[in-house]
């Protein structure tokens, strides 16, 4: 990804923490990561965060999503010091589309980018609107999708260990590259 365009997608990042009424400092606002997965199409597959913690007990991030903006299909396999990343996720702003492992939803609302549905394969739908959450335990295939005005989510955890997540997709990179 471009410099210009990773900046340009962290302050829309921005735009959205504001709506929520999240209140960031100004190192926080400029540790802002913009995550495009390796993938090259951030509008469509892509997550801005931030974290405020990540100890080895705990992580709390705060995520934005752009509007219909989709984190992909991973999980957090077991780690030498646990069975892997617990997280809850609290919708803070927008509506948040998250599928995890479970019967599929039938007609459900949001669907994988187009061109990569094969990398989907777990389609249980939660909607989370602000003040709603839901927790996913280790080890659980999830994705999500944020609605037309974008989505902030507060994603409190165990400890935070992104490059040990396994995605569906094997062509995904977890640490961004900028150019």
């Amino acid at each position: 990804m471009k410099r210009e365009e990773y900046e340009n997608i962290r302050e829309r990042a921005l735009t959205l923490f504001e709506r929520a009424n999240i209140v960031l400092t100004e190192a926080e606002k400029q540790a802002v990561e913009v995550a495009d997965f390796g993938l090259g199409k951030i509008e469509d597959t892509g997550l801005q965060l931030v974290t405020y913690v990540n100890t080895d007990l705990v992580c709390a991030k705060e995520l934005a999503l752009l509007p219909y903006q989709t984190c992909p299909e991973h999980k957090h396999p077991k780690r030498d010091f646990d069975e892997g990343k617990e997280e809850t996720f609290r919708c803070r702003y927008g509506t948040v589309y998250l599928y995890v492992e479970g019967e599929a939803t039938e007609n459900r609302t949001a669907h994988p980018p187009q061109g990569d549905e094969s990398y989907y394969t777990v389609f249980k739908e939660i909607i989370l609107k602000p003040g709603e959450q839901y927790t996913i335990y280790p080890n659980t295939l999830h994705w999500f999708q944020a609605g037309s005005e974008g989505a902030v989510v507060s994603e409190f955890s165990t400890k935070s260990t992104d490059e040990s997540d396994r995605f569906t997709d094997p062509r995904i990179r977890r640490i961004p590259e900028i150019d």
